[in-house]
């Protein structure tokens, strides 16, 4: 029995396991002697420090073996390290200092980390955790919602549906353009998503090169820390104070919090429609729907997804809070919270999968939406009161609002009215021949 604290880590690991590449605390260690060793090479062998002898392409390769390549034991020695440094960064750079030592390399143990804050290390490293997370895990399940939105809206574009404004009966729509509605609205954010930055910063205890200069003053560090970024696949933060501000990362948790908002919006809606009969569920031989009553199939997936949607947002909207706040040059609050990052976007990963799910066994129940349809005739007041007023007919809306609130409408009643209007033959006619289920305005063509 799986004893996590976490349900991420426990019932649903195997739903969300693939972020654990990204933000385990594994792949946080990974992640920093990544920057480490990129930096080192960058000083001996880019920069060409005085005092530093260049790694040869095979020193060079063995050190990133140790992120490339990187093993469970890694991370263990870097643990067992911080047992006495109790500092989760100097055990990095107490590690690689070692893998120097295997390398007979000593000579460079003085340059690991060198004129660096742990800021330097740990924004280049969450700023990678967090790209790699979004643009190949999550913006992946995002863009399978997306297929799914876009079939039906164009599989169900003609099926008819009455509206509900405010739960009541209004003018009809159809299934497709409902999808339609959804996906534009979710295409908006993704694509937002898609240009996101994520910035990263190296330039000391209090973002001024403070070190480096005095060290090294005939060395340009302001362009050596921008093409190092740079080099990593991250935009360049010019300004800063001890830590790199986390602006660029409360946008995205912005982002990523309208787009959960937008899903849990059509979950609810699903939900409903499902609760109406609008559409019917495939059922899963072998599943159970309730422990009492056999013949339920519930919504469960679009429950899961909203409730963990949920989860997600109240994350993300304390990150985007707490994130960009740090009192005067730092304080540390915002190391445990970065922690979670993997958190807030394992509930949105288990939420698009299991949107994925439920939106594979959705099947549209036609006769329904068509009987809904044929019991409420009252919804051809509003175009009937439209070509009334076209012609000039004075009080057109009072007197539909008589003939139809609160009334039970039918066919007849409504040819009766219309027979009676003193409108030109051809409008007349269209009106006549006008059904429910043909009020469907231009749905289709949007």
């Amino acid at each position: 029995m799986n004893k996590a604290l976490s349900p991420l880590d426990g019932r649903y690991v195997e739903k969300v396991g693939e972020l654990a590449r990204f933000f385990s605390e594994s792949a946080l260690i990974r992640s920093r002697i990544a920057v480490e060793v990129e930096w080192l090479i960058f000083l001996t062998n880019t920069l060409k420090l005085k005092g530093t002898e260049r790694l040869n392409p095979a020193e060079a390769e063995a050190l990133r073996k140790l992120y490339t390549d990187f093993r469970d034991e890694f991370a263990d020695e870097v643990k067992e390290i911080e047992k006495t440094t109790n500092h989760d960064v100097k055990a990095v750079e107490y590690f690689l200092q070692k893998a120097l030592e295997v390398l007979k390399r000593g000579d460079l143990i003085s340059f690991v980390h060198f004129g660096c804050t742990s800021e330097d290390i740990n924004n280049l490293a969450y700023a990678q955790m967090l790209k790699g997370g979004v643009q190949t895990v999550l913006m992946v399940n995002l863009e399978k919602v997306l297929a799914y939105l876009k079939e039906m809206a164009e599989t169900y574009r003609k099926i008819p549906m009455m509206s509900r404004t405010h739960g009541q009966a209004a003018s009809p729509t159809t299934v497709g353009k409902e999808f339609k509605n959804v996906g534009a609205r979710l295409f908006r954010q993704y694509e937002q998503l898609s240009k996101a930055q994520y910035l990263g910063k190296l330039n000391g205890a209090t973002g001024n090169f403070n070190a480096h200069a005095v060290a090294y003053p005939e060395v340009d560090w302001i362009a050596a820390s921008r093409q190092f970024v740079e080099g990593l696949g991250l935009e360049w933060q010019r300004y800063t104070t001890q830590i790199e501000p986390h602006d660029y990362m409360a946008e995205i948790f912005d982002n990523l919090r309208r787009t959960n908002t937008i899903l849990i919006d059509f979950c609810r809606d699903i939900w409903t429609y499902i609760s109406l009969g609008y559409f019917t569920q495939r059922v899963v031989k072998g599943e159970v729907g309730s422990s009492t009553m056999p013949h339920k199939v519930n919504p469960i997936d679009f429950e899961n997804a909203e409730g963990n949607l949920g989860l997600a947002n109240a994350l993300f909207t304390h990150f985007s809070e707490k994130l960009p706040v740090s009192r005067m040059q730092r304080d540390l609050t915002d190391s445990t919270v970065l922690r979670n990052i993997g958190t807030a976007l394992g509930y949105s990963l288990l939420a698009y999968k299991s949107l994925q799910k439920g939106l594979s066994k959705l099947e549209v129940n036609e006769k329904k939406l068509q009987e809904d349809l044929d019991e409420n005739w009252e919804l051809l007041g509003e175009a009937i009161q439209t070509v009334m007023r076209r012609y000039g007919i004075q009080n057109a809306y009072e007197q539909l609002k008589e003939l139809t609130r609160g009334s039970k409408m039918t066919q007849e009643k409504i040819a009766e009215f219309v027979e009676t209007l003193d409108i030109p033959g051809d409008a007349k006619k269209r009106l006549l021949k006008l059904s429910p289920a043909e009020y469907i305005g231009l749905a289709s063509q949007l």
